[in-house]
């Protein structure tokens, strides 16, 4: 059905969203889901539609790398660093329910989205500043991300909110012990940036995230555990914000999330998924972010290894991350969003029905 969908834009993802979600609301008996959605739906869109006058009264526009395919060039000067509009109404929502439950899941889940909020803040602004497309070099933005990730990881092996079993299944997990440590770093360091890579093309990020949170809040349901709960209406609330603010930043975007928005929103994923058990299960409905990693980590290595043993360094796709690679095919911007939505959505089917069926 959605692949005989010949156009799939921000009103149809929206559709589809606010249809699952009062499909799942019914299911579940419980409406707080679609409420939560569309209340921090208009938040995003609000907040952003008001914050976009801001950005350009500040000038924070972003800055186009060269080395980029040659169409992007027309996206210069467009205002960034939307994620503050996305990302602080969902910090002061957790630091209410921070407050309310006084639990230090939620006091450690806030403090992680925080730091990675602050980084991502750093990276735009100093790219703004030095009017280039980096801010903070790759080292100091990976020993930051590092620092802030084991310092969580750490503090909730030890409170036991990370269960070092993953679960596939209700029958079938895989023990990995001390293991989960570096797996865990790997699953918040890893999906941070990977969306990152996939902010790359206008609504991409922010509408395949949309599609991501939605499945996660949805699995982590269908655990039918009361005290994670809260987890799925989290979830679902930055479901709405993402698709507030993909009412400005689907094609052409009036305004970008920059690292702001998409390192912070890598973090909430992946925070959630190891506090809640979810690891398996968002490994497949993130795919689209995974992959696109992949391209990069690919693209770097192949090119690495046949400079070392060719003396000229060769490259398996035109260019890294993967939708550019399809850019300089001549695919249109518009279409290779459409596509990576559609996968993303079919990907959320499969893990739900993985997890109902295993």
């Amino acid at each position: 059905m959605i692949g005989k969908i010949k156009k799939f834009e921000f009103k149809s993802l929206l559709i589809l969203n606010t249809f699952a979600l009062i499909i799942t609301s019914y299911l579940f008996n419980n409406f707080l889901f679609i409420g939560f959605f569309t209340l921090f739906f208009f938040i995003s869109f609000f907040t952003t539609k008001n914050g976009l006058k801001i950005i350009k009264k500040l000038n924070l526009l972003q800055n186009i790398r060269t080395e980029g395919p040659n169409s992007h060039v027309k996206k210069n000067n467009t205002p960034t660093m939307g994620g503050i509009f996305m990302i602080i109404p969902f910090l002061i929502f957790l630091l209410i329910i921070t407050i309310y439950y006084g639990s230090i899941k939620f006091f450690l889940l806030l403090l992680t989205i925080f730091g990675f909020f602050i980084i991502g803040f750093l990276d735009d602004y100093l790219s703004i500043k030095n009017k280039e497309n980096t801010g903070l070099k790759t080292k100091e933005k990976f020993t930051l991300q590092s620092i802030i990730s084991i310092v969580f990881i750490f503090l909730a092996y030890e409170k036991n909110l990370i269960n070092p079993i993953i679960t596939v299944s209700d029958s079938w997990g895989i023990n990995m012990n001390i293991f989960i440590l570096p797996i865990s770093f790997l699953v918040l360091v890893g999906i941070s940036n990977s969306v990152n890579l996939t902010d790359g093309l206008d609504g991409l990020a922010a509408g395949c995230s949309g599609i991501v949170f939605y499945g996660l809040g949805t699995e982590i349901l269908i655990k039918e555990q009361q005290e994670l709960f809260i987890f799925s209406i989290l979830c679902y609330a930055m479901c709405g914000i993402c698709l507030g603010f993909l009412k400005f930043n689907s094609y052409p975007a009036k305004i970008f999330m920059g690292d702001t928005g998409s390192l912070s929103i890598g973090a909430i994923l992946g925070s959630i998924a190891l506090l809640t058990d979810s690891v398996f299960t968002l490994s497949i409905i993130s795919g689209i972010f995974i992959i696109e990693s992949l391209s990069v980590i690919i693209q770097v290595s192949f090119f690495k290894i046949t400079k070392k043993f060719f003396h000229n360094g060769k490259r398996i796709f035109l260019m890294a991350p993967l939708h550019h690679h399809f850019e300089l095919q001549g695919v249109k911007e518009q279409k290779i969003v459409e596509n990576f939505w559609k996968i993303n959505i079919l990907l959320v089917i499969l893990g739900i029905v993985l997890k109902i069926n295993l």
